[in-house]
């Protein structure tokens, strides 16, 4: 079974939060907010809040960016930006 997920993180409300996103679940996705509009949280407060919610990156993986527009088919819109990368549950954890 593969025990990898992917977490985003993406403003929201004016906020920053983290998410796990959860498949073929109807589980509530494991969610994190950061309380802050800037700067973007870094990869030290990113990987604290993963923990908190009990993942952990998969070594060796990124975290990658997408532009996405607020209001989507609007080339005017406002830019939203989206961070993702893979993640596991904590050892020890479940």
């Amino acid at each position: 079974m593969n025990n990898e997920f992917t977490a985003q993180m993406a403003p929201r409300r004016g906020r920053w939060h983290l998410y796990v996103v959860l498949l073929n679940t109807t589980e509530r996705w494991p969610e994190y907010n950061f309380g802050q509009v800037a700067p973007v949280p870094t990869r030290t407060e990113r990987a604290e809040a993963l923990r908190l919610l009990g993942f952990e990156q998969v070594p060796g993986t990124e975290w990658r960016w997408v532009e996405d527009s607020e209001t989507p088919d609007d080339p005017t819109s406002p830019v939203l930006l989206i961070a993702a990368t893979q993640v596991r549950p904590v050892e020890g954890d479940a």
